[in-house]
């Protein structure tokens, strides 16, 4: 069965991820998300025995952080993921950041990773049976809600006259 969404990666809020501001820094909210890229991908297929065998990998193409509530030093943390969609050579993806034990959304993460040919390195299609197992997580994944922060860009605020 194809869990709808994803959601196996569990952390914790470290010491050294804690900022002068007694909460975890912008970096950290990153180095959790890409851990929890890693246990998704695995999921998908993508993991080391793949590259091993393929000499294939995915690169990060674009990733979108929102910040929505803070987190501190031990605090417990559940990170889902959501396949958004894909194509022959990219897949999309958002994951949500949750306090693991008082259940409040943190922060999220949407990103679009490119499918690389490490001996080459350039762009190139999934194989066969990952462009299934894509299918199958996407057919489960697409009647999810799509959560808020999909798809968004940070707004131009109007520019202030120039001083004179």
């Amino acid at each position: 069965m194809i869990e709808a969404p994803f959601d196996r990666h569990r952390a914790v809020v470290l010491p050294e991820w804690i900022d002068y501001n007694g909460h975890m820094n912008v970096a950290y909210y990153l180095l959790a998300f890409d851990h929890a890229t890693d246990t998704f991908f695995d999921y998908l297929g993508l993991d080391a025995a793949h590259r091993e065998a393929t000499g294939g990998t995915t690169f990060a193409g674009d990733i979108h952080l929102t910040y929505q509530r803070e987190v501190k030093q031990a605090d417990p943390l559940r990170i889902s993921s959501q396949l958004l969609g894909y194509d022959d050579k990219r897949l999309r993806f958002i994951q949500q950041m949750y306090h693991a034990e008082e259940g409040y959304l943190a922060a999220t993460m949407e990103s679009l990773s490119l499918y690389v040919d490490l001996n080459r390195r350039r762009v190139t299609a999934f194989p066969d049976d990952i462009c299934r197992r894509l299918a199958a997580v996407f057919d489960a994944h697409r009647s999810l809600p799509l959560p808020p922060e999909a798809g968004r860009v940070i707004a131009k605020p109007p520019l202030p006259e120039p001083w004179t």
